[in-house]
Order: structure tokens, then sequence, then C-alpha cells
């Protein structure tokens, strides 16, 4: 049974940095690939990062690129985000994805990220 469990989330000021993980399991990790999106309030969820794959590198949204950092350690099946400079259009919900954009695609609960002006 697949299970993604993010953590990391708060309450940081404008400027500051937050750094989110997500524990996986139930599938084989190291072959996955997965993504973390958000979803602000009222809004509609927006993909932000895949995780770099075989060759593949990673991949970012516009409004991320340069400030966020996928990576992901394969021996603790365990993906992470690096957030700096946030600002407060980051607030959201951020989702560990596997398979983002499939008939496979497996979310965890979330973590809640709220950046202060």
């Amino acid at each position: 049974q697949v299970q993604l469990v993010e953590s990391g989330g708060g309450l940081v000021q404008a400027g500051g940095s937050l750094t989110l993980s997500c524990a996986a399991s139930g599938f084989r990790f190291s072959t996955s690939h997965m993504h973390w999106v958000r979803r602000a309030p009222g809004k509609a969820i927006e993909w932000i990062a895949r995780s770099a794959l075989a060759g593949l590198p990673a991949a970012y949204a516009d409004s991320v690129k340069g400030r966020f950092t996928i990576s992901r350690d394969n021996d603790k099946n365990t993906l992470t985000l690096q957030m700096n400079n946030l600002r407060s259009e980051d607030t959201a919900n951020y989702y560990c994805v596997k398979d983002w954009g499939t008939g496979q695609q497996k979310a965890g609960q979330g973590t809640q990220v709220t950046v202060s002006l």
C-alpha cells in the first residue's frame, strides 16, 4: 500500500526558509517519479517540482525556480523540498505526489506552509 507522509510545514516570515520532507513506503521509491504540488486557498492545485530520476533532471515551475530545490534519498525513501526566500504567495498546503498526472497518481495528506509578511 502506497504511503506518503509529509512533514516540515509551519509558519515562517517572508524571506525565510523551510524544508519539507516526504517519507515514502509501500512501493519502489527509487524508480518512481516523485513530485511536489501545492494548493493555495481558493486556488487550483499547482505543480511545482519533479525530482531527478534516471538521467531525467529535476524540473521546476517558474514560480519557484531558483528558490526551491527538490531532492531525494533513495536509501531512506525520502523526498525533500528545500524552500528559500519564501513569499506570501507560497502560502499553501504542500503535497508529495507519486506519478503526478498519471492514472497511478498518489498523494499524501499534505503539510501546511504559511508565509507571513
